[in-house]
């Protein structure tokens, strides 16, 4: 039986891939140097890199890191912003048949420890206000070769003269490298002058190891082979093909390159097409994003849900002062977006909001809502060329559950990860072949498929509240709060409670310009929308909420606060 989601796709969407390039990214971007040699492909604080600079600049460090006794095989963790050398560092250890381990720039040392203490990496390339970080650890690790980069390294002109003279010593990134370490130029010019390199991925070697907390919370390293990133590229192009055609094309990438989402989602798309892929190394600095986007006129914006809301809180978004035009689509994933961020987004600014849904460990096989279809609310779309989703029970994992009804996540595609990195167990326990030899992918989140395959994602196993021998699950509680027209962001979760078990709690950001509201009228708002054993039992305000870096709310972080302070 034909899937039903076949029947919604966009025109011109085709039904599934007839066949997938037989090449990696390094590949896509020495085809695009000899062809459109002077065509951008990166776009950094208003300075433009060329395909051939990308390529030769990989070369060139491919070389530098050779010299240093780098080889097939071996790994390099990257503690870097986005910003050019993230590309070129990654380009030049697969130009090497080697791994690339990206890492959050702001991992304490303990979380680096862990991190690195898990895969293991020969050589890591760091940005200079993270290098004490690792030096502090770096006995304790498996670490031989230190690397450090200057953010100003491919800023423009007078932008580096200013922050050279203003910003970079107030703000840590002017160092002193302990005696064996290396700067990022160095290594580059010392590979200059010794010609291509000579060992070159091909597609089914492993590119990257991305870390996640997988189904259990515990980091786990995801294991990606190149094959899978340009599968991962291939379908999200053909999904968004009409926003990124013509001469205007560009994706504009605020969230992290060291997530699936920028690594495997807008790095590949861009790095494939051969259109800019325009970087913004800190998301939370409204100011550069909104800059940004008047500078470089993006035709796709990729954002998370927190993002949205932040942009929309801005006066200047507000008063009209930003020219969103260029853009044709928004494309939001990691984090559920509640309907009233999409709707007042969307008013504004006239980009239309694309949410997608997909995980780390499934490399960017995607559920997505159709560019031209319907958007329904609450859904994460359909499934993309190629990607089956099945809704299973959540108990014994196999049965598949009827239309409508709620039951795990499992994805089947060609990209899925090969497994977390040395731990065959936890892989085993996502990682599962059904009776026909087809490896699904067990997600941890629950959901339902309507009649049209439309997903819509309940939430989490692990987050699911228990009261009073009901289920519920935060995000419905979420979604209503933040249709308040006071609340900015909310987050919900159970506390344990002797008389029901667990009650819920939910934590509320007021928007700035709202009127004073309290606990009692949001509880009141609720009753109105919720059935009684659903509506918060207590409600917390506060200036922020713990997120992820990519802007998912930490709810265990909340529940954490809230016993620590008596609740």
């Amino acid at each position: 039986m034909p899937s039903p989601w076949l029947h919604h796709y966009d025109p011109g969407v085709p039904l599934a891939i007839d066949s997938y390039p037989d090449k990696t990214l390094v590949d896509f971007v020495a085809e695009h140097a000899r062809q459109r040699p002077d065509a951008i492909a990166l776009a950094f604080k208003g300075r433009h890199l060329s395909f051939r600079e990308i390529d030769q600049a990989s070369d060139s460090f491919a070389q530098g890191l050779a010299k240093l006794g780098l080889k097939r095989g071996d790994r390099v963790a990257l503690v870097l912003p986005n910003c050019p050398q993230f590309v070129i560092a990654e380009l030049a250890v697969w130009k090497l048949g080697g791994l690339v381990i990206p890492q959050n720039p702001i991992y304490t040392e303990r979380e680096l420890e862990q991190s690195l203490g898990t895969t293991r990496p020969r050589a890591i390339i760091v940005l200079t206000p993270f290098y004490g970080h690792i030096k502090a650890i770096q006995s304790r690790t498996s670490l031989e070769l230190v690397i450090a980069t200057n953010i100003k390294e491919y800023l423009p002109g007078i932008l580096r003269f200013l922050f050279t003279v203003v910003k970079e010593k107030k703000e840590g990134h002017r160092i002193a490298l302990q005696a064996g370490d290396h700067w990022f130029q160095d290594v580059l010019t010392a590979g200059a002058a010794l010609g291509n390199p000579v060992a070159v991925a091909r597609p089914d070697d492993p590119a990257m190891i991305l870390m996640s907390g997988g189904t259990t919370g515990t980091p786990k390293g995801v294991l990606g082979v190149h094959r899978g990133l340009v599968a991962a590229g291939t379908q999200l192009l053909a999904w968004l093909n009409e926003p990124l055609i013509g001469p205007k094309a560009s994706i504009m990438l605020p969230l992290p390159l060291f997530h699936t989402y920028g690594f495997a989602g807008a790095q590949s798309m861009t790095l494939m097409r051969g259109i800019p892929l325009i970087l913004v190394p800190n998301p939370r600095d409204l100011g550069d994003v909104l800059a940004t986007i008047n500078r470089e006129s993006p035709a796709l914006f990729c954002g998370v849900p927190t993002l949205f809301t932040a942009l929309l809180g801005r006066p200047e978004v507000a008063s009209e002062k930003i020219d969103f035009r260029s853009i044709k689509a928004c494309f939001s994933g990691a984090a559920p977006l509640m309907a009233e961020t999409k709707k007042r987004f969307e008013s504004l600014t006239g980009g239309r909001i694309v949410e997608g849904y997909s995980l780390t460990e499934a490399t960017m096989a995607c559920c997505a809502n159709p560019y031209r279809g319907a958007n329904k609310v609450g859904s994460v779309g359909m499934p993309l060329p190629d990607v089956t989703v099945r809704i299973v029970d959540a108990d014994d994992g196999s049965r598949e559950m009827p239309t409508g009804e709620i039951g795990e996540i499992v994805i089947h595609a060609p990209e899925l990860m090969t497994g977390y990195w040395n731990n065959p167990a936890e892989t085993s326990e996502v990682l599962r072949p059904d009776a026909a030899g087809r490896i699904w992918l067990y997600t941890g989140d629950l959901g339902t498929l309507d009649e049209e395959g439309y997903l819509f994602i309940v939430d989490r196993k692990k987050d699911l509240i228990k009261t009073s021998g009901f289920q519920v699950w935060p995000r419905e509680i979420e979604e209503v709060l933040a249709s308040h027209p006071a609340v900015a962001e909310a987050g919900a979760a159970g506390m344990p409670d002797e008389r029901k078990g667990e009650v819920v709690y939910a934590w509320i950001v007021l928007r700035s310009d709202a009127a004073d509201v309290d606990a009692e009228t949001l509880r009141t708002f609720c009753k109105d929308k919720l059935a009684p054993y659903k509506v918060p039992a207590h409600i917390e305000f506060r200036k922020d909420l713990p997120k992820t870096m990519v802007g998912k709310v930490l709810r265990r972080t909340l529940v954490a606060e809230a016993k620590a302070a008596g609740a």
